[in-house]
């Protein structure tokens, strides 16, 4: 993989994850679930051709934008592991998630679960979350992660690298019938 190509992935990477913020609203201390299948930003198949240095790319262009607005990242692991979840344990003991024993690897959780397994601080695997938001990147189905309801947001970028990207965003249930009002206008 070239430096060039790397860039151009870490520049997409920020690129969504700065677009979702802004569309999502989120607040500090919320969750953003990342799956990120790096086979198939390189223009492979997902979970065969794995890339250590794709998964980085997007480490980079992702986590400093998540820390700057003080946004929890939730890194899923490949269907091996279940696609559990690799967060920061503080994360874990805010929202009482409860910690399962796994390592990822490239093989067996995916490069990006490793990249961030790496780069976390405390880095632990829980099995299930609700985040607030979220990126799928390359077909890793990130919905068992997100809050009801979920809403698609259509991004300026649609690819990370050669990965077809989609993003999620969520809001709370709309309850109450036609006589209820969602906002405090009249």
């Amino acid at each position: 993989m070239t430096e060039e190509y790397k860039q151009e992935i870490t520049a997409q990477a920020r690129q969504a994850a700065e677009e979702l913020l802004a569309e999502a609203g989120l607040h500090p201390g919320d969750v953003f679930v990342v799956g990120c299948s790096s086979s198939e930003i390189v223009g492979g198949h997902i979970g065969h051709d794995s890339s250590l240095e794709a998964a980085q790319a997007v480490y980079a262009g992702l986590a400093p934008v998540l820390a700057e607005h003080g946004i929890w990242l939730a890194a899923q692991c490949c269907e091996h592991l279940n696609r559990a979840l690799i967060v920061e344990r503080e994360a874990m003991r805010a929202y009482g998630w409860e910690e399962v024993c796994v390592v990822p690897r490239p093989h067996a959780g995916g490069s990006w679960a490793t990249t961030c397994w790496k780069n976390f601080k405390d880095p632990v695997a829980v099995e299930e979350i609700r985040a607030h938001a979220g990126l799928d990147i390359g077909g890793t189905l990130i919905g068992m992660h997100l809050k009801r309801v979920a809403v698609p947001v259509r991004l300026k970028v649609s690819r990370i690298g050669e990965a077809i990207l989609l993003a999620a965003r969520t809001r709370p249930k709309l309850i109450g019938g036609e006589r209820a009002k969602y906002t405090e206008e009249d």
